[in-house]
């Protein structure tokens, strides 16, 4: 079943303490445009991102919003320097014999010496948050697959109708044409006989006119390869790979076998229905480029 380029897709998962929310959307590209906006400090794990995005997806420009919550976190360590403390206590004590002053230093004074106290934050399994991130990802590609194929569904039904319309506009047009000759032929015998009045005409040389003519307006090849394209068409829908690019030369070669039979017809009804036919195909068009 065909996909749609757009689509959203969103999952939350939790990592120890730390809260993990991921975002998708997408619009449509012709190739696979991803972008991810990941805290800093996370940026290593981009690269990983964008190889499981890809197993996922192949076309569309993608923007993938990871938030990461710390704030549950304990993983804050407060470290004592305890030389230099000892260090600045002797100095100190040796201050205050010297001159006689009071030592009113608290604990407090001494966690404000330079250097006392070192804040730190605790290493953290890069492994453990990329496996993380990384399901937490999978969930949400999930989700905007999911919401792509509702999407496709609807619009393979839209295109599947508009094939059928065109269908039966061609059976208009392979109907009509031989009509045209027998016309063609009717008013050249008219006017044969308007212009030789009482003279015999030459009937092998009216079925030659209308032979050459019926050759030059026959649309036959095209309606068989309009059919043909159509038939191929339908096909490549119900392919689970990626169709959009192959619908779109297959668009291309309707629209060029509608504009020929336009050109060859000399009779206003075919050239109404033929531009019934290239509005179809118009519409299809449009439909495919958010196809994937």
């Amino acid at each position: 079943m065909i996909k749609s380029m757009t689509g959203y897709g969103f999952a939350a998962g939790t990592i120890g303490k730390l809260e993990i929310t991921i975002e998708l959307r997408s619009v449509n590209n012709r190739y696979l445009d991803c972008s991810v906006r990941i805290p800093r400090v996370y940026t290593a794990l981009e690269d990983t991102i964008k190889s499981t995005v890809q197993s996922y997806i192949s076309r569309g420009k993608l923007d993938i919003f990871v938030t990461v919550d710390s704030s549950k976190c304990d993983d804050i360590i407060i470290s004592i320097n305890e030389p230099l403390l000892k260090a600045y206590a002797n100095a100190l004590g040796t201050i205050s014999d010297l001159t006689g002053a009071s030592n009113e230093l608290t604990a407090y004074s001494f966690s404000r010496l330079p250097d006392v106290l070192t804040v730190e934050k605790r290493e953290q399994d890069i492994d453990k948050l990329s496996a993380g991130i990384t399901a937490t990802l999978k969930e949400a590609l999930n989700a905007f697959n999911a919401m792509r194929i509702v999407e496709g569904e609807k619009m393979y039904n839209d295109i599947c109708g508009r094939l059928n319309k065109i269908e039966n506009l061609v059976g208009i047009v392979e109907e009509r044409s031989p009509q045209t000759v027998i016309e063609y032929r009717a008013k050249l015998t008219q006017k044969m006989q308007e212009l030789l009045q009482s003279t015999s005409i030459d009937e092998s040389r009216i079925l030659t006119e209308a032979a050459i003519y019926s050759d030059k307006i026959a649309v036959d090849e095209e309606t068989v390869r309009l059919k043909s394209h159509m038939a191929q068409f339908r096909d490549i829908l119900t392919l689970s790979d990626p169709v959009g690019r192959k619908l779109d030369f297959l668009v291309q070669e309707m629209n060029r076998e509608a504009n020929t039979i336009c050109s060859k017809c000399n009779d206003t009804s075919i050239a109404h229905t033929v531009v019934d036919i290239k509005s179809e195909i118009e519409k299809i068009r449009e439909q495919i480029q958010n196809i994937e």
